[in-house]
């Protein structure tokens, strides 16, 4: 199978991403467009929008019908990121709804217990995506939280559940069956239930109904408050009654650079976007056209540096109420052209030294490159791993010029495993994305949140906006988007070509996730073909081919689920994409 798939795959490599044809058709619209994980989600954005709300009130909608449809990737125990573009302002701003952890979470107590735990009640920070969302609405919706939540509230009482869920809900049985809580949801007669299966989920429904008529407030300083945190204090832990009260989420600056004409806008630390547009910078020194998309010479500098700009986010990148992110310096043109020049075209980086911005200086002193000494390794992982983590994303356009990117997520499948008891909601697993090192930049401290893997992005074209877009994929995240973004400036793919062309993802850094591992593989999906990976191993990499699961998985980019809004800026026609990979689906007209 694997040599059929190369073979089979060989012929597309001389394909431009506009050649290429695509699995799912490109969605046009100029009324509203929602571009989400779930047709549900779509479907609860839309109504929003016909109903004459706006994207932000759009975006809340689509939310909370994500904590009833996917629960195991994110919702009302998450943690999330919005950026969004509006219009009556004429310009970006970004809600930061990400929390700390408990005031009772120490390194010392971690090092005591020997781990970060993912999953239990040692294994969750604040849950901040509902304060984010609620400050985001407070600022620019137009409508209820009645009005809002009214999809939601009605499929927790009952909707057939989708492929991707049931899947997802038959691989966490065992992370989940340690709690009564969560098996009384899950757990059918002792089974996950299957696809099509009414999914009810009445505690939610409730839950849900108590935001619709008090408010978000109430997770955190009302009777939803009380609930969560009596439930973790039977359960021996962190998290208290008070850390959900002092939670407050932020509207913060978002950041930028410039590519290609565009400004492109992501989200500020403590998120892991500025990965993104450091990679970009670097990028723009070379002629990627002239490469050729997917080249073995064009994935190699891709990689590379991609590589660099994740050794600068692991020295430098954290919440910044608590450290000094050298935000400006690390997205200095010409800090990226000194680290341009550690870019080898013969040889890859085994593991990648972190600049020095303030001084830009391309080695923070001390550190050298380490570059492949001989060929690389060509391999099919010995598992095929899941390595998208659970998450969610969307995109939203409305008619009235505004345009939104939101990534939100619980972590891992179900967050800690643990549903609320009566509330019939799961809060995040997210600690584990702390570092116990005193001299990590994101070392756990109490009050402290923790670097995060989500970042949404957005793109204007001349001062319009342009691009929405964004997924789930943990450390993929930002290189998905990455290549997905390329396809569209320099290779003329629309947006469905886009999210669905072929994507590389390195591991050769230190892993988001507690303990931190460095795997050291540059991971590609088997149809880019033999001859790409005997190529990038001649360089150095050490490669690992995926083989896609299902059929349709063979329009899968090979790392995470980009959804993509487009926007022209002359007709204002809204141009949606989504990956074939999981239930995404775009909706609009």
């Amino acid at each position: 199978m694997y040599l059929l798939a190369f073979l089979l795959s060989t012929a597309m490599l001389t394909q431009t991403p506009a050649e290429a044809p695509y699995w799912r058709p490109v969605v046009m619209g100029t009324h509203g467009m929602v571009a989400a994980e779930h047709p549900l989600e779509a479907m609860a954005g839309m109504k929003i929008l016909d109903a004459g709300g706006n994207a932000i009130d759009a975006a809340v909608a689509v939310f909370y019908m994500t904590t009833v449809v996917e629960q195991h990737q994110a919702g009302l125990g998450g943690d999330g990121f919005i950026l969004a573009y509006i219009k009556e302002e004429d310009r970006v701003v970004f809600f930061n709804g990400t929390g700390p952890a408990p005031a009772r979470a120490t390194v010392e107590f971690y090092r005591e217990l020997g781990e970060i735990p993912n999953k239990g009640p040692y294994s969750t920070d604040v849950p901040g995506a509902a304060g984010g969302f609620d400050l985001a609405l407070s600022k620019y919706g137009t409508m209820s939280y009645r009005e809002l939540l009214a999809p939601a509230i009605e499929a927790a009482k009952g909707h057939p559940l989708d492929y991707w869920a049931a899947a997802q809900h038959a691989r966490n049985v065992a992370k989940i069956s340690a709690y009564p809580s969560s098996v009384e949801i899950l757990l059918k007669d002792g089974r996950p239930p299957a696809a099509g299966e009414l999914f009810v989920q009445t505690d939610l429904a409730e839950t849900l109904t108590i935001i619709a008529k008090d408010g978000a407030d109430v997770f955190y300083r009302g009777a939803l408050a009380k609930k969560s945190a009596d439930f973790y204090a039977q359960q021996g832990g962190l998290l208290s009654a008070d850390d959900l009260a002092k939670y407050v989420a932020e509207q913060a600056e978002p950041i930028k650079t410039a590519y290609a004409g565009l400004d492109v806008y992501q989200s500020a630390p403590n998120s892991q976007g500025i990965v993104m547009l450091i990679a970009l910078n670097i990028l723009e020194g070379y002629d990627l056209e002239a490469l050729g998309h997917n080249s073995v010479e064009y994935l190699h500098v891709v990689t590379e540096a991609m590589k660099l700009a994740f050794a600068d986010r692991n020295r430098y990148v954290g919440d910044p109420r608590f450290v000094d992110v050298p935000t400006e310096a690390l997205l200095s043109k010409d800090y990226a052209a000194a680290r341009r020049k550690l870019i080898r075209s013969d040889r890859a980086m085994v593991v990648a030294p972190p600049g020095d911005p303030r001084n830009g200086k391309a080695l923070l002193e001390g550190n050298r490159p380490e570059y492949a000494t001989g060929a690389g390794s060509i391999t099919e992982p010995a598992q095929q791993e899941n390595l998208d983590g659970e998450t969610s994303s969307f995109s939203i356009a409305d008619r009235f010029g505004n345009l939104v990117s939101v990534t939100h997520s619980v972590n891992s499948g179900f967050g800690s495993g643990m549903a609320v008891e009566g509330g019939g909601y799961f809060l995040n697993n997210r600690m584990p994305y702390f570092s116990l090192e005193e001299d990590d930049v994101n070392v756990l401290v109490p009050g402290k949140r923790t670097r995060h893997t989500v970042n949404p992005a957005l793109a204007l074209k001349d001062g319009k906006p342009y691009l929405a877009w964004n997924t789930p994929g943990g450390d993929n995240q930002p290189q998905a988007m990455l290549q997905a973004f390329l396809a569209i400036v320099h290779f003329d793919a629309n947006v469905q070509q886009a999210v669905e062309a072929a994507t590389v993802t390195s591991s050769a850094f230190r892993a988001s996730m507690y303990p931190g591992r460095i795997r050291g593989m540059l991971t590609m999906p088997a149809r880019l073909g033999e001859r790409a990976a005997k190529g990038l191993a001649a360089k150095g990499h050490r490669v690992e081919v995926r083989e896609a699961q299902q059929p349709y998985m063979q329009a899968a980019s090979g790392a995470g689920a980009v959804k993509m809004l487009m926007i022209d800026p002359e007709t204002g026609t809204f141009y949606g994409g989504v990956s074939p990979a999981k239930s995404d689906y775009v909706l609009g007209w």
